[in-house]
């Protein structure tokens, strides 16, 4: 992929960075609503909302019936791409509200956002994250962990929506936070992967507070072209399910 061409946002100001701490998730996608008709109306500048959610499932445009959950808990059906995830405490979720130049480019857009995990990824130590083509987010491959073979598994959602050229949504990266709601749903409409945490994977506490300085500073240089695109692809024949035994 080599090196991005310049920044993907119409606009060379200041990204407005706003910490919301922990937030209702149906208030904060009305307040993303309102920003971003404001700054397609170009009265505000380019914003990145961070947070946490109280433990919240949503589902996207291509949720089928047998992604929901089982628990009998409830879904807010969102306005995104992709299907069914889950949000909540120890998840570091950031909804960039961005004003993307012209001509459009989503796939550009969501490759900067998979790039700016995979950054914070590896400055905390985590080697063999990746991506899957054809596959949203950021991802680690099938094999051993620690003695234990575990199936491909995804560390990072993304899923966005742009109207008017404007970007909502954005991306959620598991850091601390507990997997047992996953349980309850086919994450992502992915039923021959797993969802997996920075905590979990390199066998330490990985805090929202540890990685929002470090995601907040890829994220930024991503959306300005001055983050080096990898090409860090999980392998096929690892991205799908575990490996044989």
């Amino acid at each position: 992929m080599g090196y991005q061409h310049g920044s993907i946002r119409l606009s060379d100001s200041p990204v407005t960075v706003d910490d919301l701490g922990t937030v209702d998730y149906l208030s904060t996608w009305d307040r993303q609503a309102e920003l971003a008709r404001r700054r397609a109306d170009g009265e505000i500048d380019d914003t990145v909302l961070l947070l946490q959610h109280p433990p919240t499932y949503t589902a996207g445009k291509r949720t089928q019936p047998e992604d929901l959950p089982t628990n009998g808990l409830p879904v807010v059906d969102v306005d995104r791409g992709g299907r069914i995830t889950w949000h909540g405490p120890g998840q570091l979720v950031a909804y960039p509200i961005v004003k993307l130049a012209d001509p459009i480019d989503v796939v550009d857009y969501v490759r900067r956002i998979e790039e700016a995990v995979l950054a914070t990824c590896l400055e905390v130590g985590l080697e063999n994250a990746g991506r899957v083509p054809g596959r949203s987010g950021v991802w680690l491959p099938a094999g051993l962990r620690r003695g234990e073979l575990v199936p491909a598994r995804k560390v990072a959602a993304v899923g966005i929506r742009v109207t008017r050229g404007v970007t909502m949504h954005g991306v959620a990266l598991n850091c601390d936070n507990t997997l047992e709601y996953y349980d309850h749903i086919v994450p992502c409409g992915l039923a021959d992967t797993g969802v997996t945490t920075l905590s979990e994977e390199l066998g330490r506490e990985i805090t929202v507070a540890d990685v929002t300085e470090i995601f907040t500073g890829h994220l930024l240089d991503a959306l300005d072209g001055a983050l080096e695109m990898s090409e860090v692809d999980v392998p096929e024949e690892l991205a799908h399910g575990a490996v044989p035994s």
